[in-house]
C-alpha cells in the first residue's frame, strides 16, 4: 500500500514521501498563482483552479487569497462560494456539496496528529529526512451550508445539508441537518424553520409609503 493510499484510509502515513510531497508543492505552487491574479483575470483564475481543483463544479468562485494543501483531494459542487482565506489541509477527501457558502477565514481541516507527545514528535529517517506520525479523517458540507466567519471544520465531521455554522466556531462533531449550530467546541443551538425566512424581516425591504 502506498503512503498516499495510507493516508486517504485515514491510516498513519509518512506525509515526507515523494509522491506526496510532489503534490503538495504542486498544489502549493498553484495556490500562490492564483493568490498573485488580479480579481479580472476571470479567465488566468479559472484555469489555475481546474489544475489545483479538477473537481470544481459549475459556477463555484472562490476568492483569494486561498491555500490547499492537495487540492487534488478535494471537491466542490455547483455555485459554491468561499470569501477570503479559505484553508484547505485535504489530507483525507474534503467533499463540499451544492451552493455552499464560506465566509471569510475559514479552516478545513483533515489531519490529525496524536496526542501523546512521544508519539507527535519529528522523527529522523536513515537518511536525514524528518517526518511525523500523522493520520486523517474526512470532512463532508451537504449541499446548501453556510459556514460563517472564522469557523473550523475538524477531521472527521459531517455538516448536514442545509445547516448554517455560526461565526467563529470549532466544529468538533457531526451537525444535522437544518439547523443553527455555534460555539466552540459547535453545537446546535435550533431548528431553521420557515419562521425565518428573510420576507418576515420588514426592515430589510423598503415598503411603499402611502
Amino acid at each position: 500500500m502506498t503512503e498516499q493510499e495510507k493516508m486517504l484510509k485515514g491510516m498513519i502515513y509518512d506525509p515526507s514521501d515523494k509522491e506526496l510531497t510532489e503534490k503538495r508543492l504542486t498544489a502549493h505552487r498553484l495556490c500562490k498563482d492564483f493568490n498573485d491574479t488580479y480579481e479580472d483575470e476571470e479567465e488566468k483564475r479559472a484555469d489555475i483552479l481546474r489544475r489545483l481543483i479538477p473537481d470544481l463544479g459549475d459556477g463555484t468562485a472562490l476568492t483569494s487569497p486561498i491555500i490547499f494543501d492537495y487540492g487534488v483531494f478535494t471537491s466542490f459542487g455547483r455555485n459554491c462560494y468561499s470569501n477570503f482565506n479559505l484553508t484547505v489541509l485535504d489530507s483525507c477527501p474534503v467533499t463540499i456539496g451544492n451552493d455552499v457558502f464560506f465566509g471569510p477565514n475559514c479552516s478545513i481541516l483533515t489531519p490529525i496528529h496524536p496526542l501523546l507527545a512521544e508519539e507527535r514528535k519529528m522523527r529522523v529517517k536513515s537518511d536525514g529526512t524528518p517526518y511525523d506520525l500523522e493520520y486523517a479523517a474526512p470532512i463532508t458540507v451537504k449541499d446548501g451550508c453556510w459556514i460563517a466567519g472564522n469557523v473550523t471544520i475538524c477531521g472527521g465531521v459531517t455538516i448536514g445539508e442545509g445547516s448554517v455554522i455560526g461565526a467563529g466556531s470549532v466544529v468538533t462533531r457531526d451537525i444535522p441537518s437544518g439547523v443553527f449550530a455555534a460555539g466552540n467546541p459547535c453545537r446546535v443551538i435550533r431548528k431553521i424553520t420557515e419562521n425565518d425566512t428573510i420576507y418576515k424581516k420588514d426592515f430589510l425591504f423598503e415598503r411603499e409609503t402611502e
